[in-house]
């Protein structure tokens, strides 16, 4: 870990020394039942400076990892660099109390998420942890580049938005209601493309008067005496919003770390979001990029000691004999219960938001959690038989991508949170059809073989964003291109693996007409090379024309027999149909295939 990022985490260092005490191991230190408490995690995104930590500061009564922009780069830059993390307390409201599960309490954790463009992988991997989110808006500014991006990050990983328009307290007093008005309406046309569509927005004044120097060193830091604005109609919006969040303790653990660093005397203090299953004092926990295995010794949540915790909580966690350096973000989980892989199969779909072509081979960085790698994806859909015909020959250009209407429709369809619609297990006995690039008109789901230039670890159905994040900052475009689940894993050069991989690419080979023999008989050539045995593609059918007929065999030198008994037509009609025609040996070849077949639909032929 860099020096300042050492800096950065003393104060939260001093704080979580008491993870480490002995106490707190056991549970004992604790004077009486714990108060049980439902925690929503919160968002906080949007463009740089529109006010994201200055609104987490006048949200939260606690404080903890990176929270308000302890990095010393961030204060001296006067920008977030790194997620910061910090939690109010509210009433919980009375339709959740009801069906709560004994929850008495309801605790936000606000996710501070960086805004700047270079950062935004940074984003996404802390946007995969929350419930809620808060679009951040600078009244004075609008929507900006990397509020787009981030309302893209928000509708794959959240289902409830509310639009926080700041710096109220920026616009003259005598123009203020307008002003405020026309801003809610190109927000709302804005949303009106996401199924955000209705999302409420409150006017704030986060940090009054002082909104330009956040995060800064400046005296002008510290001259508002004034109140936020509009907080309390803020947080009466998060009640009336938020739902009770699907939560279970069953599964393996998965606990997503943010940040990790050592206490002297005590240990390494992991902290993060526990995504799945549950953790306990006295548990043994696998670092798996590490491939080492470590007992829990003690948990805390916002400083308070706690024997356990369960998915969705928020906890700093001390293990011992762990080397802080080697994992400043990453994974700890149930021993054994997360793969590393290199190559995957994904279901995949495009972010219409994108403008650019994703296409096969191409390079792109892929995201998976905190990790970010380079990776390749080859492209493929479902074969669709009655549109290509019955040897399976390329449909139409015309249909190379969807209709207006159905392209329309795509655009328009909403997207579930955390790609949820496309954990359908994946078929390998089906057949696929290989595409030159994903297909943006389109709702329908699909695939992708991803290929990465680094191992990540994961588990089976993780949420992948795909971006280019080479794109010029400059340019005011979305780098978010799709995103997708992790189905499967396929070991890197595993032929025999790969081979279950049904993926073809259609094909076909033409020839000539040599001479029409008679009404059901035709010599062709051409077709193959002189060297090429013609007899092996014997049985296999051929387009004429109007005409569908079958190889027979060998004819001569060079040239072949083919049977067209099918149709009723006498020898000056067969002439007529064929008349300027070539023949066409229309097939189908696997690309995972390590014999390469030539294979036809319909009838199973197959030819080496």
């Amino acid at each position: 870990m860099p020096e300042e990022a050492h800096e950065a985490e003393g104060a939260q260092a001093e704080e979580a020394k008491a993870e480490a005490k002995p106490k707190a191991a056991d549970g004992k230190g604790e004077a009486k039942k714990a108060t049980r408490i439902l925690n929503v995690n919160v968002g906080v995104l949007g463009h740089v400076d529109s006010g994201k930590t200055s609104l987490a500061r006048a949200l939260s009564t606690m404080s903890s990892t990176a929270s308000f922009d302890k990095h010393p780069q961030s204060k001296e830059r006067g920008i977030t660099l790194d997620l910061g993390f910090s939690a109010f307390a509210a009433e919980l409201p009375e339709r959740l109390a009801r069906n709560a599960a004994g929850f008495e309490q309801l605790q936000f954790t606000l996710v501070d998420c960086p805004g700047h463009a270079s950062l935004i992988r940074t984003v996404i991997g802390g946007a995969q942890i929350i419930d809620m989110m808060l679009l951040v808006i600078d009244l004075t500014k609008g929507i900006q580049t990397q509020t787009a991006e981030c309302l893209v990050v928000g509708e794959l990983t959240a289902d409830e938005l509310i639009v926080v328009l700041n710096k109220l307290d920026m616009l003259p007093e005598a123009s203020r209601a307008e002003k405020l008005e026309r801003m809610r309406k190109g927000v709302r046309k804005a949303l009106s493309q996401t199924k955000f569509c209705d999302a409420p927005m409150v006017a704030v004044a986060a940090r009054p008067f002082a909104e330009g120097s956040e995060g800064s060193n400046s005296d002008l830091a510290n001259l508002s005496a004034l109140p936020p604005v509009g907080i309390g109609e803020l947080i009466d919006e998060m009640r009336a919003r938020v739902s009770l969040p699907t939560r279970s303790d069953d599964g393996p653990l998965h606990f997503a770390i943010d940040h990790c660093f050592p206490i002297k005397g005590q240990g390494t203090v992991c902290t993060g979001t526990i995504l799945s299953g549950t953790m306990a004092v006295n548990q043994m926990i696998e670092f798996p990029e590490l491939k080492v295995e470590r007992k829990v010794k003690s948990i805390q949540m916002f400083k308070k000691p706690a024997s356990s915790a369960s998915q969705g909580d928020r906890v700093g966690v001390c293990v011992t004999q762990l080397n802080a350096d080697a994992l400043e973000r990453g994974i700890a989980c149930t021993p054994g219960s997360m793969r590393t892989w290199t190559v995957g199969i994904v279901a995949v779909r495009p972010i219409r938001f994108f403008k650019g072509a994703s296409k096969t081979y191409a390079k792109f960085h892929l995201t998976v959690g905190h990790t970010t790698v380079m990776a390749k994806a080859t492209f493929f859909g479902v074969a669709d038989d009655a549109a290509a015909g019955v040897d399976g020959a390329p449909p139409p250009a015309a249909r190379a991508d969807a209709d207006a209407p159905a392209a329309a429709r795509a655009a328009s369809a909403p997207v579930p949170a955390m790609a949820a619609d496309l954990l359908a297990p994946f078929e390998f006995e089906r057949q696929y059809v290989f595409q030159e690039a994903l297909r943006t008109a389109t709702s329908d789901v699909q695939w992708a073989l991803v290929e990465l230039e680094q191992p990540v670890t994961s588990t089976l159905g993780a949420l992948l964003i795909a971006s280019h994040l080479e794109s010029d900052l400059n340019l005011n475009v979305c780098r978010l291109a799709f995103y997708g689940r992790l189905l499967a894993d396929v070991e890197s050069g595993d032929s025999a693996a790969l081979a279950r991989l049904r993926v073809f690419k259609h094909k076909a080979k033409t020839g000539q007409v040599d001479r029409v023999q008679d009404a059901h008989t035709i010599i062709g050539k051409g077709l193959v090379a002189p060297t090429t045995d013609i007899n092996q593609f014997a049985g296999m059918r051929v387009h004429l024309g109007p005409l569908v007929g079958t190889i027979t065999g060998s004819f001569g030198k060079a040239k072949f027999k083919m049977d067209f008994s099918a149709h009723d037509l006498d020898l000056k009609g067969v002439q007529e149909a064929i008349k300027g025609a070539q023949i066409e040996l229309r097939y189908r070849r696997f690309i995972y295939d390590p014999k390469r077949k030539m294979v036809q639909s319909g009838d199973g032929r197959k030819k080496t």
